[in-house]
This record gives structure tokens, C-alpha cells and sequence, in this order.
């Protein structure tokens, strides 16, 4: 028996079906053939490298028959992802009661120039995952998963920082997505051209690319006196 939160991946883009291998408890395997096997990786310290290194996610789930894709924040503890956003909020609220979902992450890694425009790619290392939303309602696990996102994104600034009041707690939405399945797929090295365009004199290679965090600008109701934190000039640095 196919899975419910399949049946939703398949009338949300098929295209995801290329990431998807199930495990053999459902009776068979359903694994649409990756263009490109070899790019292909399924163990999960993979997975959650490429899910901690990327700064954004994207949610797609199926409501009223139609295809939906939410870009936001996550954070991860062990194999789940959580999603925060407002109580109010008419998407996350249209997941809490096990809906399947599929979340996507990527980290660009470089621009791939070759010699054809054909053969032209990107580096990058990305990740498929599918599973189950539902909302969480204990205090202690929501207020674990909202520092999971915060620090994922800036390592040190919750110990630094208020932290959430009740009131807040109850007007911020957290989903947990257990990781049901997940692949990833991964593209490095220089452009792969046909043997005949070899000897064009056009330059081929790889622009390198990375996310560069900048000076930080203080904001404009700030006390004075107050130092940048070490933590926050240590992620400027990477």
C-alpha cells in the first residue's frame, strides 16, 4: 500500500519522486530512476549536514487540490525538523493535523561554466525529505525547537538573549516534521563535456560560491557601549 504523504508528493511535483526510495516495510520499493545515480545519498549524517548548512527551506503540501511551496526557517533536533511561525498563520495552521508535507533544502556550491551551453551546472548539495506535520503543544518541546532555529542560524544568541514569555509561546505556531524519508543529491567537481568540445578555446571551470555573512550593523535604538558578542564576530569570520 502506497503512503498517504506519497500520493501528495506525486500530485505536488513528480519531479521529487527522482529523490525517493522507500524502505522495504511498505512491500515494495518505489524509486523513479535519478537521472544521475551516482549523485544520489541516503545515509543520514548526509542529510543532516545539508539540513543544518542551508539557511532556508521550502514546505510544499498539498490544500484545496492545489500545489502549495512555503519558503521559511527550520531547525533540526536528531531526525526531526521543526517550522515556527505565527499562531495566526493560515498555512502552518493547515498542517497540524498530520498533514504530509515535503521539505526541500539546498546550499549552492558553485556555478559550473562549460564549454557547450548544454553541459553548463551548479554545484550544490540538496535534500528531499517527506513526512508528517503536526503541531507541538508541549512547552519544553516548543521552546527546545525554537532554539534549535535560532541556533542553527546564529550559533551562541540564545544564551544572550530574553528568552520566550508564555504569552509569546502561545502566539508562536511550532510544527515538528519527523523525518520519515529523505534523500539527498549532491553535484561537485568541473564541467563534464563531450570529448569533440574539448579543444573549443573557451574557458570551462567553476566559480566558487558561499554565503558571506557581513559587518553587523548595530541597530539604531542601541544602548551604547555595548560590543559586538564574540559568537557574533566568530560566525562574521567563517
Amino acid at each position: 500500500m502506497v503512503p498517504m504523504w506519497l500520493e501528495s508528493a506525486r500530485r505536488l511535483d513528480p519531479a521529487f519522486c527522482q529523490y525517493l526510495v522507500l524502505p522495504n516495510d511498505y512491500g515494495s520499493r518505489y524509486n523513479a530512476r535519478m537521472r544521475y545515480p551516482e549523485r544520489g545519498r541516503h545515509e543520514f549524517p548526509t542529510i543532516a549536514s545539508i539540513l543544518d548548512e542551508s539557511l532556508a527551506c521550502y514546505v510544499g503540501f498539498v490544500t484545496a487540490g492545489r500545489p502549495v511551496v512555503i519558503p521559511t526557517i527550520h531547525g533540526r533536533i536528531e531526525r526531526r525538523l521543526y517550522l515556527h511561525g505565527s499562531a495566526l498563520s493560515r498555512w502552518m495552521n493547515g498542517l497540524v493535523d498530520a498533514m504530509p508535507v515535503c521539505v526541500t533544502a539546498s546550499v549552492l556550491d558553485g556555478i559550473v561554466l562549460a564549454r557547450s551551453a548544454y553541459h553548463h551546472s551548479m554545484n550544490y548539495r540538496s535534500v528531499v525529505a517527506f513526512g508528517e506535520a503536526a503541531a507541538v503543544v508541549d512547552d519544553a518541546e516548543k521552546v527546545a525547537a525554537l532554539r534549535a532555529i535560532t541556533e542553527r542560524v546564529c550559533a551562541g544568541r540564545w544564551a544572550d538573549v530574553r528568552l520566550p514569555a508564555r504569552d509569546e509561546l502561545r502566539a508562536t505556531l511550532v510544527l515538528r516534521v519527523p523525518i520519515d524519508e529523505a534523500s539527498a543529491k549532491i553535484r561537485a567537481g568541473a564541467p563534464i563535456d563531450f570529448e569533440h568540445d574539448l579543444e573549443r578555446n573557451v574557458w570551462a571551470g567553476v566559480v566558487p560560491l558561499r554565503v558571506a555573512r557581513g559587518e553587523p550593523v548595530p541597530a539604531p535604538n542601541s544602548k551604547s557601549g555595548i560590543e559586538l558578542p564574540e559568537y557574533l564576530s566568530d560566525l562574521v569570520k567563517v
